[in-house]
């Protein structure tokens, strides 16, 4: 798997789970992981680090 499609398949999961939470107030991420756990805050660090990577990308991009 590419580094390109890593990206954007953290991303896909990322919307997903914040339409839930939106939506229907569920948030996977939690219930999976564990609301407050060491790999909740884990999971969050690395969806944060692939979105500022995106807009690195999306805004350097010739």
């Amino acid at each position: 798997m590419s580094q390109k499609q890593i990206v954007g398949w953290v991303l896909a999961v990322a919307a997903i789970n914040w339409g839930l939470v939106g939506v229907l107030n569920v948030n996977l991420v939690e219930t999976i992981l564990g609301a407050g756990s060491v790999l909740t805050k884990v999971a969050y660090g690395v969806i944060g680090l692939v979105g500022v990577y995106k807009v690195y990308v999306l805004t350097t991009k010739k």
